[in-house]
């Protein structure tokens, strides 16, 4: 496989380096991680200056080498991340782009692109995590809209989100992956309360749905009735397979920070911990390749990313894990608990990432049976 740029992917990177190098030092501060509010604000005028200078839609109608070539560039240039507009940019909006009308892409697509619109996911619940097909959310149809009644649990964004990309059962008397529905369910709808959960690093980035009756009309389900396990599995497939692309090369840069750190403390005389960073420093430029061929891959098919990306998922989480426990190694001692430290705040981050889109058990069951061809458990 020949990796190196195309002349029109090398103009590409060379446009979007300069473009960063004059924006990026006019922009302002982050705002406090625990102010989603004024982290929505950021977030969206960031992605509002994207689609100003044509970079908003590479996250999924660009072709695949132009859209890795945007992630690396903004991630090594220091650029926002996605932040607020995680689950429209990288969970609702490919999906509707895959599986919604015409209609459905030209009322939802654009206000994601210009940073108009915050999205939120609404799966799972307090006894459907991991067994997603177990929800329980009731919609029942009255006329041309749905009352939807239930609980979600771990619902990204919520307290600032415009709309939620939203499981329930519409036929409780189906197989339970049959009877499922995919919504999208406008958040300022009567009969909806969100409770902010606070997380180990002290911010709110989740909260708890509480529906009552919420009205929503027919004409937000993504698929048709009944079929909605269909359309998640096209949602999960880019959860796992490409929104975590960008954070690959965050690591990448990250690790060449501890080794920097390393060697002005002195700890690289330790030669575990130098060999615990190289491997990882393999580790990272390997699931870098992974998600080259996961997205060239869906792109050259026109089809959303596979299992493969459950094999990305799976060595990722772990990965990411091992490298914030290098980061404390480096820290050492104090440092290692300092919490407004970043690499600190990450560590305690990483702890959810084996359990967040998709437990690490349930990854491994999906290699197993849709890459290995091993027969289903009992």
């Amino acid at each position: 496989m020949d990796l190196a740029d195309t002349e029109e992917e090398a103009d590409f990177r060379a446009r979007l380096r300069e473009w960063l190098a004059a924006v990026l030092p006019g922009l302002p501060p982050a705002p406090d991680p625990a102010d989603w509010p004024a982290r929505r604000a950021h977030d969206t005028a960031w992605q509002r200056r994207l689609y100003d200078a044509g970079y908003g839609d590479l996250h999924w109608a660009a072709p695949p080498a132009l859209r890795l070539i945007f992630l690396e560039e903004t991630e090594r240039a220091g650029a926002p991340y996605v932040g607020a507009n995680f689950v429209g940019l990288l969970h609702a909006g490919p999906t509707i782009a895959a599986e919604g009308t015409a209609a459905q892409r030209t009322r939802w697509l654009p206000p994601i692109l210009r940073g108009d619109h915050v999205w939120c996911q609404g799966f799972s619940e307090p006894d459907a995590g991991s067994d997603l097909a177990s929800l329980r959310t009731r919609a029942v149809r009255d006329g041309d809209r749905y009352l939807v009644s239930g609980a979600k649990l771990w619902t990204s964004h919520a307290e600032v989100a415009d709309w939620c990309e939203l499981l329930v059962r519409t036929d409780p008397d189906a197989p339970r992956h049959r009877g499922i529905t995919w919504l999208a369910m406008p958040m300022d709808a009567p009969g909806i309360t969100v409770r902010p959960l606070r997380t180990l690093t002290g911010t709110a980035e989740f909260a708890g749905l509480f529906l009552d009756e919420v009205p929503v009309p027919v004409a937000n389900r993504v698929g048709e009735e009944n079929d909605g396990w269909r359309v998640t599995m096209v949602t999960l497939s880019y959860e796992r397979g490409t929104a975590f692309a960008g954070e690959v090369v965050a690591c990448r840069r990250v690790l060449g920070e501890l080794a920097r750190e390393a060697r002005a403390t002195g700890r690289w005389d330790d030669p575990v911990l130098r060999r615990r960073l190289g491997r990882l420093g393999a580790e990272f430029r390997a699931l870098w390749r992974l998600v080259q061929w996961n997205v060239g891959g869906a792109g050259a098919t026109g089809a959303v990313p596979g299992a493969g990306g459950s094999v990305f998922k799976l060595r990722y989480s772990h990965a990411r894990q091992e490298l914030y426990d290098a980061a404390a190694e480096v820290l050492g001692g104090a440092g290692a608990l300092d919490l407004d430290h970043p690499w600190v705040h990450d560590r305690l981050s990483s702890l959810s990432y084996t359990i967040a889109a998709g437990t690490s058990q349930i990854q491994r069951g999906i290699v197993a049976e849709r890459v290995l061809g091993l027969p289903k458990g009992r």
